[in-house]
């Protein structure tokens, strides 16, 4: 549509609407630039095609609206939290309807680790500062749990170390384990459903967060403001195994004990002390949760598998509901 002024004598008038059209025109014929800001406000719902970021000038205050496709953010799997710093390439444009300028991104990129550490260094002082790492926070591990609950990743090299330390030392022991996805897109969402399944089984005393050494990225998750609220808030003791000695994710300052990494004899030393009780029978649960890929993409959602049958299930609770029968059967059988 041409934008074409109205005639007032020798004055020409343009509409809101043809103003903000020919804006948008001009500046769509604008090559891309890089813009740098720190992440005040993201947005992302899985019904939505695009991802909204607000990028804040930390010294002036000046703010600039960036959207993403979703498709696009997700494939980057950058687990952004507010206060980092970024680079975002794109093309300026203009949203007629409210004549706002913004920043249509085809990338996004964190500028280097230094950022996203003060980032997390300034929600560690937040956390600490409301008492979620206080030592009288911490409870007593259990001396003769009934079950321990071992969250981990599918196939993960801790999962196998803790299952075969604690079938090894404790063959009586009955184990719960919660398969979850435990990095990327969509991990912090999936620890804590994992975390709740867990602890809302009635056997499980204890809970095992398992999760082998890892880039820095890896274990970002693990130092997600929702996952470490989770962990503090959870009804039965938290222990962390995350990672190596080196690493420190702040669900570990979190938790109620953490242990260095899997394959470490203090990791096997502390599990000794978690499972002792010679009268539990022997039997483990499994609970599994895989992604899937569909035409070469990853699925929103990870897929649940019945671990009885393998067969897919028909909703996500399905497998915490398939966790909770299981508890329920084995203490039938203990009976």
């Amino acid at each position: 549509m041409k934008v074409a002024p109205i005639l007032y004598g020798d004055r020409k008038v343009y509409t809101v609407s043809a103003f903000n059209r020919g804006v948008a025109r001009f500046l769509g014929r604008l090559p891309t630039v890089w813009v740098e800001g720190e992440v005040t406000e993201l947005r992302r719902n899985e019904a939505w095609a695009t991802v909204f970021v607000t990028l804040k000038d930390p010294k002036t205050g000046a703010c600039l609206k960036v959207t993403l496709a979703r498709r696009t953010y997700d494939a980057l799997e950058l687990a952004l939290e507010e206060g980092e710093t970024v680079h975002a390439e794109g093309r300026a444009e203009l949203y007629e309807a409210r004549g706002e300028l913004g920043l249509r991104a085809t990338t996004i990129e964190r500028l280097g680790l230094g950022a996203h550490l003060v980032a997390l260094e300034r929600l560690k002082r937040q956390l600490a500062e409301e008492g979620l790492f206080a030592p009288d926070r911490k409870r007593a591990l259990p001396r003769l749990p009934r079950a321990v609950g071992v969250l981990t990743g599918a196939d993960a090299a801790a999962r196998g170390d803790l299952v075969a330390t604690l079938g090894k030392r404790f063959p009586a022991a009955k184990v719960v384990v919660c398969e979850t996805r435990v990095q990327g897109r969509g991990a912090p969402a999936a620890i804590i459903a994992g975390l709740r399944a867990l602890s809302a089984c009635d056997d499980v005393d204890v809970v095992i967060l398992a999760r082998g050494g890892g880039s820095f990225e890896d274990l970002l998750p693990f130092s997600n403001e929702a996952v470490v609220r989770a962990v503090a808030a959870c009804t039965v003791p938290v222990v962390s195994a995350v990672g190596h000695e080196q690493d420190t994710p702040l669900v570990d300052l979190a938790a109620d004990a953490r242990v260095p990494s899997s394959s470490d004899d203090g990791r096997c030393s502390t599990i000794s002390a978690l499972v002792s009780s010679p009268c539990l029978r022997s039997r483990r649960s499994h609970v599994g949760m895989r992604s899937s890929a569909r035409a070469g993409r990853r699925c929103a959602k990870p897929v649940p598998l019945c671990p009885a049958t393998g067969s897919r299930s028909s909703s996500p609770q399905a497998p915490w509901a398939q966790l909770s029968r299981t508890c329920a059967r084995d203490r039938a059988c203990s009976a």
